[in-house]
């Protein structure tokens, strides 16, 4: 047993001086073969245990050698990878160009998004957020749709299931998010919703089935219209410019009342006329008005106590009134040379 353990140890330390290596994945692989669980060395002290007291002195000393021998090896083949990259990286001409590489930029319709909220959070708006997929209560029936009633028909909606009762449908507006805001949160709250949505209609310069919005909501006590004014001439000079001008037109939305559109003064002929505005001078941004008592009662709010005004806009529109965009599918179609106008000067 002594001699074949002697022999071991000599034929362990003449491999050891031949062991040469190109990579670290070589070195670990020959460092686990003689120092781990199962390597030659580390079997070598187990059957140590077994050696005769006269002769466990000499056989320590000669397993110790063998041990650090073998680690000094694999240090030394280390370093020499080390150094070998070294000299290769010497060797690199650092005077040469870098390659070119092509870096991505946000969407337009993500700069536009992210420009709205910011505004509106500055005012403490908080981001409220809610499912695509919705039932037809929240996106219909709390928002003052009654079955049957022919508003539905202002909107060709894509429903995703034939439940009678309450059919699940791909939400038409955000205003759903609105509903499980007032369900859920407590008053007053100040909220905006942004969103994608969706429609059954026709694709074309000025419509797509599918689009973003950015809707608000603000309940509290004695909330009036001149308030509802008031935050929307402050976000349009924020969004267009401080010399924008704004005016209401009375409109109907189920869900508001009174309801009115919202027009900025045209910010590329500043109200003179042009081909963007359509010689009018105007530009059409959101819809909005004070919330429904109705819509305020189906989510268990006291519309005697409380008050609150709501509008909504869609994010591809406000884009193409700020960058002057002429069709809405450019903002679908990731032409890069459409989305490289947008990779500078808009941060967010």
């Amino acid at each position: 047993m002594v001699f074949v353990m002697r022999e071991k140890i000599e034929e362990l330390l003449q491999q050891i001086a031949n062991l040469s290596s190109n990579n670290e994945k070589e070195i670990e692989s020959i460092r686990l073969s003689l120092l781990g669980k199962k390597g030659e060395i580390t079997k070598l002290f187990e059957e140590f245990r077994t050696v005769s007291p006269e002769l466990k002195k000499e056989f320590g000393q000669k397993l110790n050698i063998l041990k650090n021998t073998a680690i000094q090896k694999i240090e030394e083949l280390k370093a020499n990878i080390n150094k070998s990259a070294t000299n290769t990286k010497s060797q690199t001409d650092t005077s040469m160009p870098a390659d070119t590489l092509s870096l991505g930029s946000r969407h337009p319709v993500s700069i536009a998004r992210q420009e709205i909220v910011n505004i509106f959070r500055k005012f403490g708006y908080e981001v409220a957020e809610g499912p695509e997929i919705e039932d037809d209560y929240h996106v219909f029936e709390a928002l003052n749709f009654p079955a049957n009633h022919p508003a539905r028909d202002m909107q060709d909606t894509f429903f995703v299931s034939n439940n009678i009762i309450n059919p699940l449908l791909l939400r038409t507006h955000t205003s759903s998010v609105q509903v499980r805001a007032m369900e859920s949160m407590p008053l007053p709250m100040r909220i905006i919703c942004p969103g994608r949505v969706f429609r059954n209609e026709a694709i074309s310069a000025r419509a797509h089935c599918i689009f973003h919005q950015v809707e608000g909501l603000y309940i509290d006590k004695n909330v009036s219209f001149a308030d509802l004014k008031q935050a929307i001439l402050v976000f349009a000079r924020e969004m267009f410019g401080e010399d924008t001008q704004i005016r209401f037109r009375p409109s109907y939305f189920p869900f508001t009342e009174p309801s009115a559109e919202v027009d900025v003064s045209c910010n590329i002929c500043k109200g003179k006329g042009c081909n963007i505005c359509k010689g009018t001078g105007w530009l059409e941004i959101m819809g909005c008005g004070m919330v429904d008592p109705n819509v305020l009662e189906a989510s268990n709010i006291d519309s005697k106590t409380y008050s609150g005004f709501a509008f909504g806009m869609g994010v591809e529109r406000i884009a193409m009134l700020k960058w002057q965009v002429n069709d809405l599918r450019h903002y679908f179609e990731n032409d890069l040379r459409f989305l490289k106008e947008f990779n500078t000067n808009h941060s967010v």
